[in-house]
């Protein structure tokens, strides 16, 4: 005898609906992966630390004088999002600007609203890692990215055969011995410290098998 098919609302809860979000959610969810990310970004900053990333090199280059973090970010983002329209899609590339934009704004405006009397750096470094990674995951899940270094990676393993991983984990390494070459080195060593925090979250949370939603 043939088993029956399941009901729709006994699925399991990580295995959601193949259909796209809705123009409402992708606002709400941008709003919120951005300005966690954001947030982010005021730790490291005010506790003098630096990240990984596209987002590492504009806080470096924030650090070393003339324009913020975030006409840094906007700029440096710039020439990848024709590699992100030919390797993602136009779809892709249209929330990513969104996604860069809306971070690049809100991380000018957050020391207006957010400031630290007290800010130890290894705390520092690991509550940023944590909002930034939980931004990235929502920022991910509706389809967009924070362009760069990442879509760079994604374009070279398909032209010449290198691991994306190992691209940007190049990239990090080049940055952060820049880093240490500039900054103070304990300070340096604790922005390791949130680097790994962000990509262990990634890791463990952004899963295809368990998520699916575009």
């Amino acid at each position: 005898m043939a088993r029956s098919s399941p009901p729709p609302d006994s699925r399991e809860p990580h295995r959601p609906s193949p259909l796209r979000h809705t123009m409402l959610e992708d606002a709400q969810a941008f709003v919120l992966g951005t300005t966690l990310c954001a947030l982010g970004v005021q730790f490291l900053t005010a506790a003098g630390l630096v990240t990984g990333q596209t987002a590492g090199a504009a806080v470096l280059l924030s650090y070393l004088g003339g324009w913020s973090f975030g006409v840094w970010f906007f700029l440096l983002n710039l020439p990848f999002y024709g590699l992100g329209w030919v390797r993602m899609g136009p779809r892709f590339v249209v929330k990513t600007v969104i996604a860069v934009t809306m971070v690049s704004v809100l991380a000018r405006l957050m020391p207006l609203v957010v400031t630290f009397e007290a800010l130890n750096p290894w705390a520092a470094s690991a509550l940023s890692g944590a909002v930034i990674g939980m931004g990235l995951i929502v920022i991910f899940r509706h389809g967009a990215s924070l362009g760069g270094i990442g879509i760079l990676a994604l374009w070279v393993q398909e032209r010449f055969g290198i691991q994306a991983g190992w691209v940007q984990l190049g990239f990090d390494a080049l940055l952060f011995a820049l880093a240490f070459a500039l900054l103070d080195p304990w300070l340096v060593a604790a922005s390791l410290s949130g680097a790994v925090v962000v990509n262990l979250i990634i890791a463990t949370n952004h899963r295809r098998d368990r998520y699916v939603g575009r």
